[in-house]
């Protein structure tokens, strides 16, 4: 069975059914990130199976703990190489999706996917949180905020609470200390958004890792006063 057959397989239990023209989207993203991998850094990850595994999978597990058909926008927030904004833009294309990041180099990469993947209603946008979340047409105007970064929670939801409306929701793809993140974030969460949340910790196939999501529902308005200027949330997070 090769990775596409694969990975079509896995998502089908949660009832994702991708198309033909989808699997081969995700194999020619694998091989844009393999191949642009060698002359930037994208990901420590490039066999083929590890890949699908790590990053394709794993991306989609956002849809496993949401209604992902109700949910119209998304922006991911310090997108990387795309993880998880780019494969929930392929395995479900009524999604209207912003991938921010503030390298330069990584917005070129994701646009060259873009392009070659033919997407439609997807944005690659070159700059930071801080700043996007103030403007209008981003503030608080997003179904859904996701982020796969290595930034603590309270820092991160500063970055990604903003951008979402009320009702909507902020998923963040986290290590395992998720737990204790939570509890130095309850204050934070509360202020940017009256925010609640709920841990949902899975296994990755093959016995390639443990992985945590933390699914948080916004009931009230972002304060103006947040996010804070460029660089103060990471080094004045909110406690």
């Amino acid at each position: 069975m090769n990775q596409g057959e694969w990975l079509k397989q896995q998502v089908l239990r949660w009832g994702i059914k991708l198309t033909e023209k989808q699997l081969e989207q995700f194999g020619e993203y694998y091989r844009l990130l393999v191949e642009t991998n060698k002359v930037m850094n994208l990901t420590a990850i490039t066999e083929p199976h590890e890949v699908y595994v790590k990053h394709f999978f794993d991306s989609l597990t956002v849809a496993k703990i949401l209604p992902i058909k109700q949910i119209h926008s998304l922006i991911d927030v310090g997108t990387g190489a795309g993880f998880p904004g780019l494969p929930l833009k392929i395995a479900f294309p009524h999604l209207r999706v912003v991938l921010l990041d503030s390298l330069k180099k990584r917005i070129g990469f994701l646009e060259d996917v873009v392009s070659a993947l033919g997407l439609e209603k997807i944005e690659c946008v070159h700059g930071r949180a801080e700043e996007f979340a103030r403007q209008t047409g981003y503030r608080q105007s997003f179904d859904l905020a996701t982020a796969r970064a290595v930034a603590k929670l309270n820092v991160l939801a500063e970055y990604c609470l903003p951008f979402v409306r009320v009702g909507g929701f902020f998923v963040a793809m986290k290590g395992p200390s998720v737990a204790e993140e939570v509890r130095e974030s309850r204050q934070a969460l509360h202020i940017l958004g009256k925010a609640s949340h709920e841990i949902i910790s899975f296994e990755l196939p093959e016995e390639m890792g443990t992985r945590h999501l933390l699914l948080m529902k916004k009931r009230d308005h972002s304060p103006k006063a947040y996010p804070r200027r460029s660089g103060i949330p990471a080094k004045q997070p909110i406690v």
